[in-house]
């Protein structure tokens, strides 16, 4: 069976040049006798696969040398906690920006280490919209300030970089990362579960200054220390490695495009031929505020919610999968994150031109 369009918001689809790739090398990596899976963490071809996956990401990302680089598990879920954990260093509160369902799980988890200030959110209008910064109330004797630039539910992204002044800036990345070149070096820390744009789930990349390590809340146990890693170049314990050469391959296919900022061209140029057709549609709406349309997530509603499943059930004969929207929001969502083709997105429009036509 020839391969279908998938539009899962993670698990993702991966690049087909990926996935042969790892099939060609499953068995018998390089011809070492033996597949990257059965591999020590400690002998010297896996501490090869890290180390260049590492320095990959640094180029891609720019990533300072005052940085770490931190190949964890746990998932984003999992830096809800640590973060807090890792951040608050005795100040009495940390800043929010409350602009979807992630960040509502990140400040739930933040209020069990200490006071949360939420400086503004969206909700008054269902996610569908990031507030301006003039209008945050941001505390400067905050911990942290943590903001999800991109939210995949409700398909929100901030293009702008919050200026958060000597207080160190926190991100979510997790369905944006490697979308789009960022400046690393107004952040302060930065993590993003893989299974969008890095790799298979089960990694998870955190990228954090130097000067952010070792000052943990009280009771924080080992594992939870974001210094015990970065003193140990991320193989405290067994990491997960397969999951980490998947990722260094996705990182050098990206370079072998031509880098994020190449991407950002492919993914703007994707995300446009969806939203023009959202735009000139009576029949297909997009909820999200103009300025703040994600590239990788892009909820739409049909004009009669009682067509969802026959739309879905013609999408999926025709191989486009994983449409049907979160079931907090309904609907529709495409997330077509680096590796979805442009002809996947094509492939979509004419669906949904087709479906207009017939049941509009």
């Amino acid at each position: 069976m020839e391969r279908i369009y998938n539009f899962s918001a993670g698990p993702a689809v991966l690049p087909r040049e990926v996935l042969e790739q790892a099939r060609d090398d499953l068995v018998n990596w390089q011809g070492c006798g033996m597949s990257v899976m059965e591999m020590s963490h400690r002998g010297k071809e896996y501490m090869g696969i890290q180390a260049q996956a590492e320095a990959d990401l640094r180029e891609l990302m720019g990533i300072p040398g005052n940085y770490k680089v931190l190949f964890l598990q746990g998932g984003a879920s999992s830096q809800f906690a640590m973060v807090p954990m890792n951040l608050y260093r005795g100040k009495a509160s940390a800043d929010f920006l409350n602009t979807g369902e992630w960040s509502k799980k990140a400040i739930k988890e933040a209020k069990k280490f200490g006071a949360v200030n939420v400086v503004a959110s969206s909700e008054d209008r269902n996610f569908t919209y990031a507030p301006a910064q003039d209008a945050w109330r941001t505390d400067p004797g905050a911990a942290y300030l943590h903001y999800t630039p991109n939210e995949t539910i409700g398909g929100v992204e901030i293009f702008w970089t919050p200026d958060a002044g000597d207080v160190p800036l926190v991100a979510d990345m997790s369905s944006n990362i490697l979308s789009r070149p960022m400046d690393v070096s107004k952040f302060g820390l930065i993590y993003a579960g893989a299974q969008k744009n890095i790799g298979p789930a089960g990694v998870t990349v955190v990228i954090v200054r130097d000067d952010l390590l070792g000052q943990t809340v009280p009771g924080t146990p080992t594992m939870f220390d974001y210094k015990t890693h970065a003193d140990n170049e991320s193989m405290y314990n067994t990491p997960p490695t397969y999951g980490i050469y998947i990722a260094g391959l996705v990182f050098k296919w990206l370079k072998a495009k031509g880098g994020l900022t190449e991407m950002e061209r492919i993914n703007r140029h994707k995300a446009g031929l969806l939203y023009d057709c959202l735009d000139a549609s009576a029949f297909f709406q997009s909820p999200v505020a103009p300025e703040n349309r994600s590239l990788m997530n892009i909820p739409f509603t049909l004009k009669d919610a009682a067509l969802d499943e026959d739309f879905l059930k013609g999408a999926k004969a025709r191989g486009l999968v994983q449409l049907k929207g979160h079931r907090s929001v309904g609907g529709m969502r495409a997330s077509i994150y680096n590796a979805m083709p442009v002809e996947g997105v094509q492939a979509l429009v004419d669906y949904m031109k087709e479906f207009e036509k017939a049941r509009g």
